[in-house]
C-alpha cells in the first residue's frame, strides 16, 4: 500500500466521482482508476459501488476512509512539527472563521509579535467549518455559534451583542432600543442560511411569531452596513460589526437575549505550534479588552 494510493482513494471518496476527483487532483481519469484499482488488489475487497459514471464508497470504503484520514492526518501533523521544530519564524497558520468583523485586530496585533508568520483565512459557513475542523485542516476556527465534538475542544472567547441597525431618518433612528415585535413589518438585509448569527436571528424572531423578510441575502457580512445605510433594508448586527463613521443608529434588543458566543476552536489532535499558542493567546486578550470597553 502506498502513500499515493491513500491520498488518492480520500480525494475520490469526499467527491464519490471520478472525473471530479482526477481533475481536482490534476492527474488523468485512468491513471486515477488503476491507482483505486490496485489500492482495491491489495485490500481485497472493493470499496466503491460503481453507478454509471460515478461511484458510492460502501461499507468497505467506509470503514477504510476513516482510518486513512487518520493516518494521513498523523502524517501531516509530523511535517508540520518537524517545520515548525526547524523554521519556527516563518509558518503558515491556518485559520477559518464564520465571523471577521475582529479579525482585523487580532491579525495585526499578533503580527506585532511574530511579524514574519502568514495567514491563510477563509470565511465559511458553519457547515463548512464543520468538515475542516473533523478533516484537521485548520489551526483554528473564530466561530459562532460554538462547535460542540469529540475531537474539538472549544473556548467561548466573548458573548456578543445582536443590535439592530438602522439608517438615519429611519422611523426608530431617534430610539435606544426597539422590542422585536415592533420589527414584524419591516423588510431586512442579512447573510444566508447557514451562518450562525442569521440562524440565531431568525430562531429568535420566530419564537416572537414572525419571519424576518429579507431583500437582500448574501455571504459577506460586511456589506450589510452599506446596504443598511442605503436603506435597503435595516440589519441585525453584532456590536463587534459596528462602525462609528457611518450614517447608521444601532438599537438594543428590548426583552430578549439576543447575544451570540464567538468560540476559538481547534482539532484536539492537530499539532500545535508555538506560533499558534501565542496566537490563541492574543484572541484571548483582544476579546478581553473588547468586553472592558462594553
Amino acid at each position: 500500500m502506498e502513500l499515493l494510493q491513500l491520498q488518492y482513494f480520500l480525494t475520490v471518496a469526499r467527491l464519490e466521482h471520478m472525473t471530479e476527483a482526477a481533475r481536482n487532483l490534476h492527474v488523468t481519469q485512468s491513471s486515477l482508476s488503476k491507482t483505486i484499482q490496485r489500492l482495491e488488489e491489495d485490500l481485497g475487497v472493493p470499496l466503491f459501488d460503481r453507478i454509471g459514471r460515478n461511484l458510492r464508497l460502501n461499507e468497505f470504503g467506509s470503514s477504510f476512509l476513516r482510518r486513512a484520514e487518520r493516518a494521513l492526518f498523523e502524517l501531516e501533523q509530523g511535517k508540520q512539527e518537524l517545520s515548525d521544530l526547524s523554521s519556527p519564524e516563518h509558518s503558515t497558520l491556518e485559520l477559518a472563521v464564520t465571523t471577521a468583523s475582529v479579525l482585523p485586530n487580532i491579525l495585526r496585533e499578533f503580527r506585532k509579535k511574530r511579524p514574519h508568520i502568514q495567514f491563510h483565512v477563509q470565511m465559511l459557513t458553519t457547515q463548512e467549518m464543520v468538515t475542516l475542523l473533523h478533516r484537521g485542516e485548520v489551526d483554528y476556527c473564530l466561530s459562532s455559534p460554538p462547535i460542540q465534538g469529540d475531537d474539538i475542544e472549544c473556548q467561548i472567547v466573548f458573548i456578543d451583542p445582536i443590535l439592530v441597525a438602522v439608517p438615519e431618518g429611519h422611523r426608530l433612528a431617534d430610539r435606544s432600543s426597539v422590542s422585536l415585535a415592533e420589527l414584524r413589518d419591516e423588510w431586512f438585509v442579512g447573510v444566508k442560511r447557514g451562518y450562525g448569527t442569521r440562524d440565531l436571528v431568525d430562531s429568535v424572531c420566530e419564537s416572537v411569531g414572525f419571519v424576518p423578510k429579507y431583500v437582500y441575502e448574501g455571504n459577506e457580512p460586511a456589506r450589510l452596513s452599506s446596504l443598511v445605510e442605503a436603506e435597503i433594508g435595516i440589519a441585525f448586527i453584532p456590536s463587534t460589526a459596528k462602525n462609528a463613521r457611518e450614517r447608521i443608529k444601532y438599537l438594543r434588543v428590548e426583552n430578549q437575549e439576543l447575544v451570540r458566543e464567538i468560540a476559538l476552536l481547534w482539532h484536539r489532535s492537530r499539532y500545535i505550534s508555538r506560533a499558534a499558542l501565542e496566537f490563541r493567546e492574543v484572541v484571548v486578550e483582544c476579546f478581553g479588552a473588547l468586553s472592558k470597553q462594553l
